[in-house]
């Protein structure tokens, strides 16, 4: 476990939090609030292991509640946290200054789902798992799917712009907001957007605060497009006897066979996290494995399945498995979101870094990837959304020895340094956060850097909101 930092805004400790203040959060709440310390514990951490004490949390059930905290936070200079399900990677939902936690967990109903408009309405602590499940029961989908969606949540992903496998085809959360109920620094409420597939009225607010990792304002409704619910989907996995064989595949199936909805890649030490939960036998020679999944219409996908393939076997794949039904597909689903947690029996700590290369360059990106590799001694598990080009590394060290930490940090600073060589992002979905502060500069110059102060200036003059982050 990591160091447990105690809460520290402007100077204060804990004890200095004024008593009227709780009280005030005590009423505005209903009584949905903690400063007990083993409470306390639970909304301090996040997925990097990070970990910082907040002065209270408050569970707020409607909007007006979150204006009215608001409100007193910027009256007396408190830092104030959103928080879906802590699920992050990057430490956006970390206390850092201390202060209040918003926590969304009431914030959980699915207003609206007009399958008629195919628009919906929900708020931010709704967990994505839900709303897809939700979504198509009426025939309907939500393309974004990050890894976690079984427990993390829209507010979540409004926050970091989070992706998913779909996204190759679908593209993103921010392609699916069309407007925004969401409270200021200042307490006031403000709407965003429109209802509409179309609408340019104003400067894109909607956006602006879509990745903005809850730094400019506290989103507490959503409205979503949906899509119709394709009418069938097949999944498939295509195993390869070498890693080089199978990067060359993914950046040519697009250009040369069809656009699949995913294109998910697995290298050599992620198959041996979860070889035991494919559903079938993955054989020792086997280097890399592509996920792939297409939709759309029954003949359709049965066309585009054939023609995939025929096109990895081609591009040197020694076998292709295709999934006989969803029972089948979701087992393989389930190996590969097993892999982030699987990865702890390799080493008890990780660097998860999810750089983005154009998908043309991705073979190039893996032999950098092994050569970092080669160099720190340290294994670098990669997979994730191959298809948009977007790898998840995992550099896994034992940070007890500070040799391994050294290590594993220059095996970061030459990662981003190898993705912005090939023109990539040092983030494609997890955020800057507090872990990618130090890098920022070195893909966004100053003059963009000072454009994107000014806007959290002019949103949070007082840098009440998330304080911390980002710059």
């Amino acid at each position: 476990m990591g160091k447990l930092i105690k809460p520290n805004y402007l100077g204060k400790t804990m004890a200095d939090i004024k008593e009227s203040i709780y009280r005030e959060l005590v009423s505005i709440t209903n009584g949905h609030v903690t400063r007990e310390p083993e409470e306390l514990c639970c909304y301090s951490y996040d997925a990097t292991g990070r970990f910082f004490l907040p002065h209270a949390v408050v569970f707020p059930a409607v909007s007006h509640e979150v204006a009215e905290i608001v409100k007193i936070a910027a009256k007396e200079g408190i830092p104030l946290i959103p928080r879906g399900s802590g699920s992050g990677m990057t430490g956006g939902s970390l206390p850092v200054k201390g202060g209040i936690v918003i926590a969304t967990s009431r914030m959980n109903r699915i207003i609206e789902i007009d399958d008629e408009t195919l628009v919906a309405r929900v708020e931010p602590g709704v967990i994505t798992g839900n709303f897809h499940h939700a979504v198509e029961k009426k025939g309907l989908f939500y393309p974004p799917d990050p890894a976690s969606s079984s427990f993390c949540t829209i507010g979540g992903n409004l926050g970091e712009c989070a992706g998913g496998p779909r996204a190759v085809k679908y593209g993103v959360t921010r392609d699916y907001v069309l407007g925004l109920e969401a409270v200021l620094p200042s307490g006031n409420i403000i709407n965003t957007g429109v209802k509409t597939a179309k609408g340019v009225a104003g400067y894109d607010l909607t956006r602006l605060i879509v990745g903005s990792e809850g730094t400019l304002a506290i989103v507490t409704q959503a409205t979503l497009k949906l899509l119709p619910l394709p009418e069938a989907v097949k999944t498939m996995a295509a195993l390869f006897p070498s890693i080089h064989k199978a990067a060359s595949a993914v950046s040519s199936i697009i250009k040369d066979a069809v656009i699949p909805r995913c294109v998910e890649f697995l290298d050599r030490s992620s198959i041996a996290c979860v070889r035991d939960r494919f559903g079938f036998h993955v054989p020792d020679d086997i280097e890399a494995i592509l996920i792939i999944e297409v939709d759309g219409s029954c003949g359709v996908v049965e066309e585009d399945g054939k023609n995939l393939e025929t096109f990895c076997v081609k591009k040197g794949a020694n076998r292709v498995i295709t999934a006989a039904d969803k029972a089948e597909a979701s087992t393989l689903w389930a190996a590969r979101k097993a892999l982030s947690s699987a990865l702890f029996r390799m080493a008890p700590d990780k660097i998860n870094e999810d750089i983005v290369v154009p998908i043309n360059r991705i073979p190039e990106m893996v032999l950098r990837i092994e050569r970092i590799q080669k160099r720190t001694g340290l294994p670098v598990v990669s997979f994730g959304h191959a298809g948009d080009g977007n790898i998840h590394c995992n550099i896994m060290y034992d940070k007890r020895y500070k040799d391994a930490q050294n290590l594993a940090e220059s095996a970061v600073d030459e990662l981003f340094e190898a993705t912005l060589e090939l023109g990539g992002t040092i983030t494609g979905e997890h955020g800057v956060g507090i872990t990618k502060m130090k890098y920022l500069p070195r893909e966004i110059r100053e003059n963009e850097l000072k454009i994107m102060r000014g806007i959290k200036a002019v949103f949070d003059p007082g840098n009440i909101l998330n304080p911390g982050k980002i710059f």
